[in-house]
């Protein structure tokens, strides 16, 4: 035993277990993300049963969202009156939509006070813009008040009609967002472009009565688009579905207010199939709703990407170039030491720290002074002097610095010393040397430490919430207006949109799905970001793989 424990074997085979707990507990969040999160977007069938409230029947219609087994004493502390001698019964979720009839999406029940099961064909599952999903009965089709559909034929021209709202309410919000979003655009460019001439004393009175004819040519298109608009809003609004709800009263619901409309119940496998990979797509490329419980996450998906690459942008050359002057051309001393030293404990300085840093030293001070100086005509409201994507780009690079300083000088030490003492021999300079040999030779080492900072900086929360993101940002952070990169706009995270719909939103049962949902496309975009990177470390650990033993 004591020959066993000399030669090494139980610290590996230690080593070999930490690592199968390691990659067990990987494989577990991503299995429970997986589980919860992708079955999501599977349209799941609607129920209809009854529920035995005190002397009172009541019908209940809703989608069962999970099972638990609860004590009896419990319930009856509730006021549930449950005839058994058992001391646990289950209780089921139902989610009842029709949350602006009933106040709640969410409701446990008893299954002793719940009746049989049934699963009516006929049952509508209507996803709306506000108010979450309606459950019901089809009963008619009205067009301006009048029924154009009921029955057998009701179903047919309901799909054709929503069909025809999806479309218009496309065009509005196409006229919307980008028609008179590009009108209010210059609208602005215009202001400032006159208040800018009045505080540099420009403002001439030719140049102010050409500002205020193309102020009155945008005012006038807007007007055209108003009016247009109007046109589309009445012609979307004269539609409408009639249901008849649990309580066995009929309700309207415009279709514009739908969102999708589908028969669970009367699905075939193919159309399921069809429909998850539909509702997926649109998670990835929708913007959100309903306090970000619905929806998709395109904005936070764009805008994590956008703010890892200027992140990687900023970080990357300094960093390198850090560790190469502390490595190949400072002193090596007391000085040099001290500085490795702050280097590493800056790794363990909590994130937190870094944001309130961000906010204070980016965006008060050189923010403020950038507006004062830069942007004058758009004070008081500040251009720079508010968190932004540049603010927090450059706060998670001074987050990861360190990362990179490391990797990168532990790459530059592994270079062989007769590597650049063959280099200098054959006449080339230091900076040739470093250039062309000892840099290339260390750049997968730069690769792994620029792969752990995107690991970390993608992941990061606290300090963003300071510094620059928000629950739901207005516009995209490129779009086609100069300088179409805009660092100074506001933007969506993957993390802190796991954080508001996971501990902020209103509905937590309706939000757990897109939580798990969204954990799990971040943990998929970080692996792709880590792939592509150790792709990239790979093949360039393959080409100088030969000098590695000179």
């Amino acid at each position: 035993m004591k020959d066993w424990f000399k030669s090494g074997s139980p610290w590996i085979w230690l080593t070999a277990g930490a690592v199968a707990l390691c990659v067990l507990a990987v494989a577990g969040v991503l299995w429970i993300s997986a589980a919860r999160g992708l079955t999501h977007f599977w349209p799941r069938a609607v129920a209809e049963t009854t529920f035995r409230d005190g002397e009172r029947q009541v019908r209940v219609i809703g989608e069962l969202r999970d099972t638990e087994e609860v004590a009896v004493r419990r319930l009856r502390e509730a006021g549930f009156q449950i005839d058994t001698q058992a001391a646990f019964v289950d209780r089921v979720l139902i989610k009842l939509g029709n949350r602006d009839l009933t106040g709640q999406d969410f409701r446990w029940y008893p299954r002793p006070l719940l009746g049989e099961l049934s699963y009516p064909q006929d049952i509508l599952t209507v996803e709306r813009h506000e108010w979450g999903n309606a459950y019901g009965h089809l009963k008619a089709v009205k067009e301006a008040e009048q029924i154009v559909a009921e029955g057998a034929t009701a179903w047919p021209a309901l799909v054709e009609r929503v069909q025809r709202a999806q479309r218009l309410f496309a065009e509005i919000y196409r006229i919307e967002k980008f028609d008179i979003g590009d009108i209010n655009y210059r609208i602005e460019q215009l202001r400032l472009r006159q208040r800018k001439a009045e505080l540099r004393g420009e403002l001439t009175d030719a140049l102010k009565a050409d500002l205020e004819r193309q102020r009155e040519a945008l005012q006038a298109q807007f007007t055209t688009l108003q009016e247009r608009l109007q046109r589309l809003r009445d012609d979307i609004g004269r539609d409408t579905v009639v249901l008849e709800v649990a309580d066995g009263s009929d309700i309207e619901i415009k279709l514009a207010l739908v969102a999708d409309v589908y028969r669970p119940n009367a699905m075939s496998v193919a159309e399921k199939i069809g429909h998850y990979f539909r509702k997926a797509w649109e998670f990835l490329r929708d913007d959100p709703r309903e306090a970000n419980t619905e929806g998709g996450i395109f904005p936070a998906i764009f805008g994590t990407m956008t703010m890892v690459l200027v992140m990687s942008v900023f970080v990357t050359p300094f960093g390198i170039m850090a560790a190469i002057y502390m490595r190949e051309y400072a002193r090596q001393g007391p000085l040099i030491r001290i500085i490795r030293i702050s280097v590493n404990n800056l790794a363990g300085v909590p994130s937190i720290v870094y944001g309130v840093f961000g906010l204070g030293f980016f965006v008060y001070l050189l923010g403020g002074n950038i507006d004062r100086l830069f942007y004058p005509e758009a004070l008081p409201a500040p251009t720079f002097g508010t968190p932004g994507l540049l603010w927090a780009s450059l706060t998670l690079a001074i987050l990861t610095l360190p990362v990179v300083i490391v990797a990168t000088e532990e790459g530059l030490a592994r270079v062989p010393r007769s590597v650049r003492e063959g280099s200098l021999a054959l006449g080339a300079t230091k900076a040739e040397t470093l250039l062309r040999t000892v840099l290339p030779m260390a750049s997968p080492a730069m690769m792994t430490g620029l792969i752990l900072a995107v690991a970390r900086a993608a992941g990061e929360v606290a300090p963003l919430m300071l510094v620059g993101v928000v629950k739901l940002a207005p516009a995209l952070p490129i779009d086609g207006y100069p300088p179409f990169i805009h660092l100074d706009r506001k933007f969506m995270h993957l993390g802190f949109h796991i954080y508001d719909v996971g501990f902020q939103s209103p509905n937590v049962e309706a939000a757990r799905p897109v939580v798990y949902a969204t954990a799990l496309l971040l943990v998929v975009l970080i692996m792709v970001l880590n792939l592509t990177a150790i792709y990239l470390r790979n093949r360039l650990r393959e080409k100088y793989r030969g000098l590695e033993g000179v």
